[in-house]
């Protein structure tokens, strides 16, 4: 049946892959519904027990024959013929002659199902011969049903044809059809029972309601993790207790998958209040804060337990909150609410939950000084935000930060702060690239906290490459890519949901893709909305904070983290001297058309936003909805690649300060434009090495490697990219941006001007340049803050004394006055002292206090 799926989806797999695998990338891309991969895993478990073990009962052998008939039924209705399918009640083959008691239960269940469905349908014929009204009545419903099948072969129909032509059924086509048929494999609280075993298996718990239950003398043991069945309580029997050792952590209860999950965990918790527990093993500081008694609102210590679980076996479907998934709910204090999860805590999620009192330690965190990683004002303000946040009980933060005003920086300090004060013990830093990896490593190796120790001094860090973290790593550094595979594939180094409880995405507007080059990490991927439905399902499996970090937050991001909880913008950055302010950029002016290319350079591009040069990217999606492929196939026209490269020996000459990044559309043509700007330079200047201009992508040899080089030598002074150098990478020389391709995501825009904003006093760089071939900077510059605050370069500082001077308001004075400070910026490093005093006579300040102030001596 995985196979013929496989077959089905044009997702052919490698020769020796394993069953495991295949089953793990079918649920991942939704072609199998998780109930129906969760049956196909236990079959598969159980058979590879019985082959290699020589393990398995008959009761295994009975529970995997009828998932094996309700996996049938479901894989005909959703990949073959719906209407020839029965959905008869499963019948149990002939028991052996030697019965266990439990296969007995078993069987006499199965018949007790059977001689209901005959009783009933028994009476469904009595029904039909009480009164006409009532035969019209089931006609009615009869036709109806007709009607839905007559629709469903409809639609299965199409599919077949689609499936036989050319064209293959979307994703999204399968993935619907997989899952509308689902509705008709109905799961039984005995067949809930059994994925929940075996699902409790997976995340570390010895279970199996039918052996191991307290009516048959299963007692929690030191050393043994055991999720003992039909647990006695004063009200009735709990599905599962958990026992960690002899300690007694959660229990869990388990219904029909008609039930809404949350009415299922108030009866768990009412197990948690009722349950007879042994000696000893009882949790430190229990019992715990319950519900009010009265109308006073005051609170009875009531709970035994900490923890209460419950499920209905259904899938965790978002849009599906109450009817899906397992629900969870930490009774240690009353302010604690119920949250869904997709997957079972581990023994030592739980034990580690335990150790942690979170109100206290926020508490605590609060009263945490800031004497220490030597951050900046805005970083301290920014980690209070989100520390307020998380105490206030949210579950997610989002921070805007300009590219270059050191995210890394503050959430190294974040992160060493939290782990300090035990607010948290385990936390994921999440990017999406492997040379960001490295870069963060490099951080957290070189960043001196306290006592003039390195953060990995201090704590354990794992990299990407580590899939065993040890019980003292406490950060994890890893690429979503990475973790999509170990989340959604499984396999065996695959995380439970508790593994991190603070989640730190760096770059989280990943939405860009949208023009990005496909890069090896991203194979898996299908398409864009393919990645962030993924990238979306792997933050979700967590029970974690998480905490995203962006410079240019946008729609995708927003419904995943909220709206920003502190920014701190580009324009504030330039002005506060932090970041560099840029040139309007000057256009290489192009004619595209059947008679080739005609160059007229030198205009200067114009400014037409707002005076204030801000806006709320946020509320703004990234597509920006112009078209770009038609173009962007124009631009390998060589005429036109050869005007470029000219225009850029022309005005970046090679023995300026600084280095220039080219963006091309694709690989080849990086290739064309580092060929053309060679033959331009040799032209202009003559010799010269030939590394002086190099192509770094993708597809180039180690391009982490050539990325230092391109930050710490001398050569290469041009680099021709596509988008392997427009996110985190932090190369302070860049002084000149060329753009040779447009793109359609704004986020991609802002992350490619963002390469130029840093600070770089070694070689006095006061501003940045933009040559722009493609006219994007026209296109985009309404969407986007990254924007100059000296919008008309030409304007003297006498003109923007005298509009300061006739201000209508205090806002205008305020962006004038932005303006004088940031031109001011631009010319300290080259002002005489002459020019100093005439400032100081302007402005009224004295001119030593000035340029400490515009050097940063006192922000």
């Amino acid at each position: 049946i995985a196979q013929q799926i496989a077959a089905r989806s044009r997702r052919p797999g490698s020769v020796n892959e394993r069953q495991i695998d295949l089953l793990n990338r079918l649920k991942a891309d939704g072609l199998i519904p998780k109930p129906i991969a969760d049956m196909l895993h236990f079959i598969r478990k159980k058979g590879n027990e019985a082959n290699h073990g020589l393990l398995g009962s008959a009761s295994d052998a009975l529970a995997s024959l009828r998932f094996l008939h309700s996996i049938a039924i479901w894989y005909d209705k959703a990949y073959y013929s719906p209407e020839n399918v029965s959905s008869s009640a499963f019948i149990p083959p002939r028991a052996p002659n030697e019965l266990t008691p439990a296969l007995k239960a078993q069987i006499e269940e199965l018949n007790a199902q059977l001689s209901n469905a005959d009783r009933e349908r028994a009476a469904h014929a009595a029904r039909l011969e009480q009164t006409e009204a009532e035969r019209h009545k089931l006609a009615a419903q009869a036709l109806e049903l007709d009607t839905e099948r007559a629709a469903l072969q409809e639609e299965v129909t199409r599919l077949k044809a689609v499936s036989q032509s050319t064209n293959a059924p979307s994703d999204a086509q399968l993935a619907q059809s997989a899952e509308r048929a689902f509705e008709y494999t109905k799961l039984s609280e005995a067949d809930t029972r059994d994925l929940i075993d075996s699902a409790l298996q997976d995340a570390g718990w010895e279970a199996d309601h039918r052996t191991l239950r307290q009516s048959q003398g299963s007692v929690p043991e030191v050393g043994r993790n055991i999720a003992i069945a039909e647990w006695r309580t004063s009200s009735g029997p709990v599905d599962y207790a958990l026992f960690c050792g002899e300690t007694c952590v959660g229990v869990i209860e388990a219904k029909r998958e008609s039930k809404d999950v949350p009415g299922v965990l108030q009866q768990a918790e009412r197990y948690a209040r009722d349950i007879f527990l042994p000696v000893g093993s009882t949790v430190r500081g229990a019992p715990f804060s319950g519900a009010p008694t009265d109308d006073t609102g005051a609170f009875e210590a009531s709970f035994k337990l900490p923890f209460a679980f419950a499920t209905n076996g259904r899938p965790h479907v978002k849009q599906m909150r109450t009817k899906s998934g397992i629900w969870f709910r930490d009774m240690r204090s009353p302010n604690n609410h119920a949250k869904d999860l997709s997957d079972w805590f581990s023994p030592e999620d739980l034990l580690s939950k335990l150790e942690q009192e979170a109100v206290e330690r926020a508490k605590v965190l609060a009263e945490e000084p800031f004497d220490y990683a030597n951050l900046r004002t805005y970083q301290q303000d920014a980690i209070t935000a989100i520390e307020r946040t998380i105490h206030e009980g949210a579950e997610t933060a989002l921070i805007s930060m300009a590219t270059g005003t050191g995210k890394t920086r503050m959430a190294i300090a974040l992160m060493y702060r939290a782990l300090k004060r035990k607010r948290f013990r385990r936390i994921l830093f999440l990017v999406d690239r492997n040379a960001l990896a490295d870069q963060t490593l490099d951080s957290l190796e070189n960043a001196e906290l306290e006592n003039l120790l390195k953060f990995t001094e201090t704590y354990g860090v794992a990299g990407p490459a580590d899939k065993e973290m040890g019980n003292e790593t406490r950060v994890h550094v890893a690429t979503i890519q990475s973790m999509v595979k170990r989340v959604l594939f499984g396999g065996e180094d695959r995380p439970t949901p508790g593994t991190y409880d603070l989640i730190i995405v760096d770059e989280a507007h990943r939405g860009y893709a949208l023009d990005a080059e496909l890069r090896d990490e991203d194979i898996e991927f299908r398409s864009t909305e393919d990645y962030l439905s993924k990238y979306r399902r792997v933050l979700d499996y967590f029970d974690a904070v998480k905490v995203g970090l962006t410079a240019t937050p946008a729609l995708q991001t927003t419904e995943i983290f909220g709206a920003p909880v502190y920014r701190y913008s580009y324009r504030q950055a330039v002005i506060d001297g932090y970041l560099i302010d840029h040139l309007p950029p000057k256009r290489i002016v192009t004619a595209l058309n059947q008679a080739g290319i005609a160059f007229k350079g030198g205009e200067e591009v114009s400014i037409v936003d707002p005076e204030t040069g801000e806006i709320d990217t946020a509320t703004l999606p990234d597509d920006t909805g112009f078209e770009v492929q038609e173009f962007n196939k124009r631009v390998y026209t060589p005429e036109f690649n050869r005007v470029v490269a000219e225009t850029i020996a022309q005005e970046i000459p090679p023995d300026r300060p600084g280095k220039a990044l080219i963006f091309a559309v694709r690989d080849e043509h990086a290739d064309t434009l580092v060929n053309e700007l060679k033959a331009a330079l040799q032209a202009e200047y003559g010799d010269l090495p030939d590394d002086t201009v190099m192509k770094i992508t993708g597809q180039t040899d180690r391009p982490r490697d050539q990325i230092r080089r391109f930050r710490s030598d001398a050569r290469p002074q041009y680099v021709v990219t596509v988008d392997m150098l427009t996110t985190g990478v932090d190369i302070p020389k860049i002084c000149n941006l060329v753009f040779v391709r447009r793109v359609n995501s704004r986020i991609l825009y802002d992350q490619m001007i963002g390469r130029a904003t840093r600070l770089c006093p070694d070689i006095g760089k006061t501003e940045f340049r933009i040559f722009d071939a493609v006219d994007l900077y026209d296109t985009l510059q309404s969407m986007t803050d990254m924007r100059p605050v000296v919008t008309n370069p030409n304007l003297t500082f006498t003109q923007l004394i005298g509009d300061l001077a006739n201000a209508p308001d205090e806002e205008s004075r305020r962006i004038v006055h932005e303006q004088i400070v940031a031109k001011l910026r631009r010319r300290m490093p080259r002002l005489t002292f002459a020019q100093a005093e005439t400032i100081e006579a302007i402005t009224g300040e004295a001119a030593e206090d000035l340029a400490d102030m515009l050097q940063g001596k006192d922000p």
